[in-house]
């Protein structure tokens, strides 16, 4: 048997003639069609036929499933899911003979851009819920190499992991759009352009009461060559600047922002009501939302903090689930460590996160003892001593958290949306914090071949063990029930798929593996995977 092993590491032997993948054809779990042996597909002269070797299951794949054509990233069914993927290289096309070979091993770049169009691997592109796939040429530049004695499972989850870096690593814009367009609305009564006037956009909508200033303006644009309309914009902008506190206009802006926006809220008074803002826009989109109570609207674009605030306090709420558990690692191990955390979520789940062990620095928090929101704000604001937080993390996916969390951050504090809603969640929010105290919110969606080659170092350096993630595991038989799962948040650690065993394996929680394959659970430490139990996993079922 070690001998089969080390042939499926190699990718050496004959391939097999068919294979086996899920298709979703439309929302809802009940319309995954039942794996069908198929072709095994053929690679073109630039294409690699891949073998999917472990698959991660995220939350955004049952969101496939529940938001259908709704999900931002899904155009058509039927959808083969499944994007945090480890695969081997199985055959090379004749033209990329001199660059790949069988036995190579990568991990996937989930967002790619195709033909000169964004796509993502496991949503409109097919995804690692099958045993083979092709790739094409334009896809080899999101495939990141690992060593061959990296873990599968572990490698998969290199794609989690840098979606959790990047959403420390984002960049905002801190000047309006080069060549861009902008949209000036309001007021304008006392401002002034500042270190604005020294920036280039080709179009500015002016849509201000204030003579005085729309008068500023054109000198400036007619001195500029920038292009001056009258009027609000009938088309998105990259730039939006809001002078004076009137709700219904940020509300405008913001819809009117293109993808990585900017709106800028500029007014000396606080606003009279909550503003009404689109966080699944925020998260999806990448819009930024700024603002400054002084007259110079230039002021409200400082650059927008991204990284947690050294020795701060932190709140993350979801910590009990698998990525909420990642942030709380990566918060704890990273140089300039929080001061203080609390990790909260509805079951108290989070408190078994590091095994009955509490850093010190972690408070855990169950939102449902506490019983109502009343009582949890009580116990944030005890936490703070009323100074609020530096940092907000929601890897929950909810809006009424995403509305809470917003009142307890302090001043210059930053709110990281990390976990997606869909574009049209509105959540009510106090934005003259934004203006008046320099709170900030931030959101990222997936992340980059750079943060997943900077995962991968990590992992292979034994900076990062993701394999401590792992709460259950299963053959691509189990793939429907492993799905479900993730969908009701059964586990607090991730559902990993080996879709290329050669015996069922129904999805089997890792405290149960003694009664299903006791050689492997023997090779489990401390109850966490490791490569030694993957290993024993291939042996028994290849």
């Amino acid at each position: 048997m070690g001998d089969l092993l080390d042939d499926y590491r190699k990718a050496a032997g004959p391939l097999p003639q068919q294979h086996s993948l899920w298709r979703l054809t439309g929302p809802g779990l009940s319309d995954l069609e039942p794996p069908a042996a198929e072709p095994l597909p053929v690679p073109g002269a630039d294409e690699l036929l891949v073998r999917h070797d472990a698959v991660s299951l995220c939350a955004s794949d049952a969101k496939i499933a529940r938001l259908g054509l709704d999900h931002p990233r899904v155009r058509r069914f039927p959808v083969v899911p499944g994007h945090e993927v480890s695969l081997t290289v199985a055959a090379v096309g004749p033209r990329l003979r001199d660059a790949y070979a069988p036995g190579d091993r990568f991990v996937v770049q989930a967002d790619m851009t195709v033909g000169g169009v964004a796509r993502a691997y496991g949503y409109d592109l097919p995804g690692g819920l099958a045993q083979y796939a092709v790739l094409g040429a334009e896809a080899l530049a999101y495939l990141v190499p690992v060593r061959s004695g990296t873990g599968y499972a572990e490698a998969a989850l290199a794609e989690p992991w840098a979606c959790v870096e990047a959403a420390y690593a984002a960049s905002y814009r801190s000047t309006w759009q080069a060549g861009g367009t902008v949209w000036l609305t309001g007021d304008g009564a006392g401002a002034d352009l500042g270190a604005a006037a020294g920036w280039r956009p080709d179009r500015v909508h002016l849509d201000v009461r204030d003579d005085i200033f729309a008068e500023r303006v054109r000198a400036w644009a007619h001195a500029s060559g920038v292009e001056v309309v009258a009027g609000p914009p009938q088309a998105a902008v990259d730039d939006a600047v809001v002078l004076g506190p009137d709700p219904d206009r940020v509300e405008r802006a913001l819809a009117a922002l293109a993808p990585h926006g900017t709106c800028a809220l500029v007014t000396v008074a606080p606003l009279p009501r909550p503003v009404r803002v689109d966080v699944g826009r925020l998260h999806y989109d990448g819009l930024a939302l700024m603002g400054t109570a002084h007259q110079d609207l230039s002021a409200a674009y400082t650059p927008i903090r991204t990284e947690l605030a050294p020795g701060g306090r932190l709140w993350l709420l979801g910590a009990g689930g698998p990525m909420g558990r990642m942030h709380l690692r990566r918060a704890l191990q990273r140089d300039g460590a929080p001061a203080s955390i609390i990790a909260s979520d509805r079951s108290g789940r989070s408190a078994n996160t590091f095994g009955g062990f509490t850093p010190p620095t972690v408070t855990f928090l169950s939102e449902r003892e506490c019983g109502d929101a009343e009582t949890l704000a009580k116990r944030l604001n005890e936490a703070t001593g009323g100074l609020g937080f530096d940092d907000v993390v929601v890897a929950a996916p909810s809006a009424r958290a995403v509305e809470a969390a917003f009142e307890h951050l302090a001043d210059g504090g930053v709110i990281n949306l990390f976990a997606g809603l869909p574009p049209g969640t509105l959540c009510a929010w106090d934005v003259t914090a934004v203006a008046h105290r320099g709170v900030r919110a931030v959101g990222t969606s997936g992340s980059s071949v750079a943060d997943l080659r900077r995962a991968r170092d990590r992992i292979e350096a034994g900076v990062l063990q993701p394999n401590r993630s792992v709460a259950a595991v299963a053959g691509l038989d189990g793939a429907p029930e492993a799905l479900r799962a993730v969908a009701e948040n059964r586990f607090g650690g991730k559902v990993l798929i080996f879709p290329n065993l050669s015996r069922p394996l129904p999805l089997t929680p890792l405290a149960e593996l003694a009664g299903v394959l006791p050689g492997v659970a023997a090779r489990l430490e401390r109850g966490h995977w490791t490569v030694a139990a993957e290993e024993e996993l291939l042996r028994a079922l290849i």
